[in-house]
């Protein structure tokens, strides 16, 4: 998930979404009597940058997905969550949303920086980033990825990540709830038990450094930004959230097996866990 230095780790994370260019796709998902369509999606992304003066630098970055067969209003608004104020979702909706809030975005940095401007040693440029990204589309369950990325000088930039399911054939988003029925205590000993699992990318002098190592809290509870396969449930946290900055965002599964007995019956069906 991360390489081994953060300031490398965020400039890539922010290159590969800042810069793919405005993409279309069509995604086949498995024919339900209910939805017999095929699932469309669309991007569309902005990438923008102003000078303040000599020393100061503003990039403004954004990718957004767009969904055309989506037309239940309240799940395109938890699907734009982080756009406030939005209602219009189509892509000209979003183009103008977007634009809009980069302005916005443009005009405080040049308001606030006149107090302070003049502290800056170095020329800089700040950044701000909000990115989606499709995880996956199947058996009528929509995945999505949210970056959020931003530097406003400093040693280096700050990330973090919300992870979204949405069940298009309820309109609505996925709750945990929704997937499984198993205590919390025994969740979050799942979760210490599993943090390992997969490779933390982080290394010293010594060699790799595990994820445990680099731990902050003494429980690591089950968060809302998960997403799943046909194999485990992922639960993704962002940096500082249970380890230090170094970590990176770390992402924890637990397998359906070690689910098992405490899983929804329907959504056991749709996903075909046996």
């Amino acid at each position: 998930m991360k390489n081994p230095a953060v300031p490398i780790l965020f400039s890539a994370a922010f290159f590969f979404y800042a810069c793919k260019k405005t993409e279309s796709k069509i995604i086949d998902t498995k024919t339900e009597s209910k939805s017999p369509e095929k699932f469309i999606l669309d991007s569309l992304s902005v990438n923008d940058s102003v000078k303040i003066n000599e020393k100061l630098s503003v990039n403004y970055a954004s990718k957004v997905l767009i969904f055309p067969t989506l037309k239940d209003k309240a799940l395109l608004d938890s699907i734009y969550y982080d756009k406030k104020g939005i209602t219009d979702y189509s892509k000209q909706g979003l183009q103008n949303f977007l634009d809009k809030d980069k302005a916005e975005f443009f005009s405080s940095v040049k308001e606030d920086s006149k107090e302070w401007i003049s502290d800056i040693q170095n020329p800089q440029t700040w950044e701000a980033g909000s990115f989606m990204k499709l995880i996956s589309q199947n058996d009528d369950f929509l995945q999505i990825e949210y970056l959020h990325t931003s530097y406003q000088g400093g040693a280096h930039g700050n990330y973090s990540f919300d992870t979204r399911v949405f069940d298009l054939k309820n309109n609505k988003k996925l709750d945990l709830k929704d997937i499984t029925t198993m205590p919390k205590a025994r969740l979050e000993e799942l979760l210490m038990k599993n943090l390992d699992k997969l490779p933390s990318g982080t290394t010293n002098s010594d060699g790799p450094v595990k994820n445990s190592d680099m731990l902050l809290v003494d429980v690591i509870p089950a968060n809302k930004d998960f997403y799943f396969d046909e194999k485990n449930l992922y639960f993704h946290y962002s940096p500082y959230e249970i380890a230090a900055f170094a970590a990176g965002d770390i992402v924890i599964p637990v397998s359906w097996k070690e689910l098992d007995g405490t899983i929804n019956p329907e959504f056991k069906k749709r996903m075909k866990i046996n």
